[in-house]
């Protein structure tokens, strides 16, 4: 009689197994029906973002963007980039934030996420990076990147030891319910 419970439970396990699986997919939605989020297929904008006043201070320049589009996911952390000001063809990778986990969401049409960059601000002269655009790519299907561009007016940005920016990205988080 114990050998139909334990085989239904062990049928069961295997089930809820599968149904785990997301099907691979790497830097690609591996959920059915999904894609990546194209560039093309979203409205995004920039700010208003809490500006750091003052050298040594601490401002927030937040992304966010609406699908207006088929169902689209986004994995991993946004890739974005500072470009230098003044001449300076410097582009600078931005990281993730210290700790920050990344989440896969997956949006449907009309559906809105948002990611922060967190920077130090810089005394206006040396030591700091002028910055000129603020540039969010994301990946394409046909695979190269696509890139929105922000002119970016918050001031310079800290540099510290290493020359390493004292920026960061946040992870994607959804916006509304």
């Amino acid at each position: 009689m114990r050998a139909v419970p334990i085989a239904v439970t062990a049928l069961s396990a295997l089930v809820l197994l599968t149904a785990c699986d997301d099907g691979g997919g790497g830097g690609k939605s591996g959920q059915s029906g999904g894609r990546a989020c194209a560039i093309d297929t979203v409205s995004m904008e920039a700010g208003p973002a809490s500006v750091a006043p003052a050298a040594g201070d601490t401002g927030e320049v937040p992304v966010s963007f609406t699908n207006q589009s088929s169902e689209c996911t986004l994995e991993g952390f946004p890739q974005v980039r500072l470009t230098g000001a003044g001449g300076s063809s410097v582009t600078r990778e931005v990281p993730p934030a210290e700790g920050a986990k990344a989440q896969k969401l997956t949006l449907a049409k009309g559906e809105s996420a948002a990611f922060t960059v967190t920077y130090v601000r810089g005394a206006s002269g040396s030591g700091s990076f002028r910055a000129k655009d603020l540039r969010v790519v994301f990946p394409s299907e046909a695979g190269d990147p696509s890139t929105r561009v922000f002119r970016w007016s918050y001031g310079p940005i800290a540099a510290g030891d290493g020359e390493e920016l004292e920026v960061s990205v946040s992870a994607y988080q959804r916006i509304g319910d």
